[in-house]
Formats: C-alpha cells, structure tokens, sequence
C-alpha cells in the first residue's frame, strides 16, 4: 500500500464517496477514480463496492480499516509535530493543567506574570493527565501542571507543594469544632459516599484503603470529576474524597476536613527533558508554587 492510496482509502471512508474524497485530498474526481483503481489493481482485490449511489467497504477493506486509521492518525500526529517544531519563539508560555488548577491556581499566577512580562504570549489548555503527557511530546504545550507522578513518560518533573487528601461535606455535618481535626478514615464506615471513577494514583490507593474499611462505606452515586462531586455532596448526597485544591477553591457551601491518613497530594509541573525552562516559565511557576502553598497553609 503507498502512501497515496491510503490517503485514498481513508478519505473515501470518511466521506462515502469519490467525489468527497477527491474534495477531501485537493484532486479533480477523474484523478480519484484512477487512483482508487490503481490501488485495487496493486492490491489484487476490490477496496469498495457501490450500493444505492455510495461505495461500501468490501469484507477485504474492513480488515484493513483499523490499520488505516491508525497510519493516518501517526500522519496527523506527525504533522502536528512538525508544525510545532518550526513554531517560532513568539509563544514562550505554554501552559497545560488538569480543569481543578485552571480553576483555582493557575489564573492567579498568569495575573501576575503578566504584570512583570506583560509583551509576553500565554497560552493556556485544560487536559487530564493521559492528554496532557501527549500535548506536551508533541510540542503544544512547554508546561503540565499535574496532581499525578508522570516520570513513567519520559517526563522531568518538580514538586511544587504538598498536600492533604480532604473530605467533604453537606453544610452541617459536623460540628464547628472538630473542622479542623482530622478524621480517622475508619469515621467513613457506613457512611453514604460519592463514588469517584477517576482512574489515577490517588484514586487507586483512596480504593484500596477504603477497601480495608468495615462496614463499607455505602457509595450509590459515581462521578469523573472531582467538581461535580462537591455539587452532589453540597446537596446532600454523602461526603466524598477530593484533592485540596478542589476542596478549597470549590464555590458550593461545603464542610471540609483533612483525612487522617499518610497520603499527600503533590502538584508537579512537568516538562520534557530536551527542553530546559527559561526565565518566563521559571518565573511562573515560582508564581504557582507561592499561591498553592498560600492557599494550603
């Protein structure tokens, strides 16, 4: 298969027809037409066939199918690389966050910068964490602001401030004086919980813990962010485990309390290792680390 005739391939999939596909790729229809029989006559087999004025996939494409999505999606990544590589030096801050930091931290510390670097350009994107070890291999971002360990990737990290796991609450369900005590985790026996499905460090050890719990707690409802488990928990539908940050910074009137359990939460910036911070992206994140530590303390 040459290259062309999968850019062929995957263009008449997409769009049902030669004339989409030829509109698709910037050729005439005819050009299309040879092509696609150029590519079959290679091949030895038919790729379509026509039914009711569109060209169905024949059993022998459908087989290659995935393989095809798959070089195309390398294509695509590739050329987003490439454009990015030749990017000039005109964008020399760019930020990925996971939506909690975007919300509380982050903005803070851009507000700041841009007093001391105000000709600066900033861009700024809210991935989790599996997108944003992508956007930054690929060079659309320069600096991931994380709640999770991503050396495994190849990545450099620093820590930039610690931190407990905290529970939440309705409005009144503790007494005002025990806010600031810790709460033993076996506290959270029998309790009613929000059950969050994030698939990420914290989550997996906050599981296995729990587990140890006896009676377990009773979890009816589960979510994939950390927000909207604190507008479930401030209408009363349980208590639940979040990160500081979304603890702290959450608009809903909630109660909340440090979990007693040897289990800090570290913000780490990460960055790749073929591209050491400059002055701006130092400067920013000392800015993120005095407000997280600000907002912890």
């Amino acid at each position: 298969m040459r290259l062309r005739y999968i850019e062929l391939f995957h263009a008449v999939l997409s769009t049902g027809s030669l004339t989409g596909a030829a509109n698709l790729l910037n050729i005439s229809q005819p050009a299309a037409s040879k092509a696609l029989q150029q590519a079959e006559n290679h091949l030895g087999f038919p790729l379509f066939s026509r039914v009711r004025g569109r060209l169905q996939p024949t059993q022998q494409a459908l087989l290659m199918r995935h393989h095809i999505d798959r070089i195309m999606q390398e294509m695509y990544d590739l050329q987003r690389l490439s454009t990015n590589i030749a990017r000039p030096e005109s964008h020399p801050l760019r930020v990925t966050c996971t939506p909690t930091l975007a919300q509380t931290l982050v903005p803070d510390a851009i507000a700041r910068l841009g007093k001391v670097y105000p000709d600066t350009s900033i861009e700024l994107y809210t991935q989790h964490s599996a997108a944003m070890c992508e956007s930054l291999m690929l060079r659309e971002s320069d600096i991931g602001l994380t709640l999770q360990d991503m050396s495994r990737h190849g990545l450099l990290q620093q820590s930039l401030c610690d931190g407990s796991i905290m529970v939440i609450a309705p409005p009144g369900w503790w007494p005002e004086r025990d806010l600031a005590k810790p709460l033993p985790i076996s506290a959270l026996a029998g309790q009613p919980m929000i059950g969050i499905t994030v698939q990420d460090a914290m989550g997996n050890m906050l599981h296995g813990h729990l587990a140890e719990v006896e009676p377990a707690p009773r979890a009816h409802v589960w979510v994939q962010t950390y927000q909207l488990a604190c507008s479930l928990v401030a209408r009363g539908g349980g208590l639940a485990l979040v990160d500081p940050f979304t603890a702290r910074c959450s608009k809903e009137p909630l109660q909340t309390r440090p979990l007693k359990l040897q289990l800090d939460v570290t913000l780490r910036a990460v960055y790749r290792p073929d591209s050491p911070l400059n002055g701006v992206q130092t400067r920013f994140l000392d800015y993120v680390r005095e407000f997280a530590q600000s907002l912890l303390a």
